[in-house]
């Protein structure tokens, strides 16, 4: 999400990265990416925003990888700073949106990352 010329970092605004991990009760991934996606929209027509989506695991023979499981989506997302984060953690669609999943959430964990 950031462009990189050799070993340097090109010049731009600053920004940051966020992971979101969401674990989910059994059997509800897809009725919350259901509602997740009425999100999509809106989000990424926020001040700030960079990129927002959200992802599963990837069918991988790769040895590295670490799954999730079928009970967990991760949000990327890249916004301009801190400030347009908060604002996005505030938006009446976010606050819509989080009622209509709340029981279907277990927990949610959140690394807010800074390019270097």
């Amino acid at each position: 999400l950031h462009f990189v010329e050799g070993n340097r970092q090109k010049e731009g605004p600053r920004m940051i990265h966020v992971i979101a991990t969401v674990t989910l009760k059994p059997g509800t991934r897809e009725k919350v990416l259901a509602e997740f996606r009425t999100l999509l929209a809106p989000v990424r027509a926020e001040h700030g925003c960079i990129a927002y989506g959200p992802a599963i695991d990837a069918d991988s023979d790769h040895p590295a990888q670490v799954k999730g499981g079928p009970d967990v989506v991760q949000i990327v997302e890249a916004w301009t700073d801190l400030a347009a984060l908060k604002a996005h953690g505030a938006a009446p669609h976010m606050q819509a949106y989080r009622p209509r999943v709340k029981d279907f959430v277990v927990s949610t964990k959140i690394l807010i990352l800074d390019p270097v």
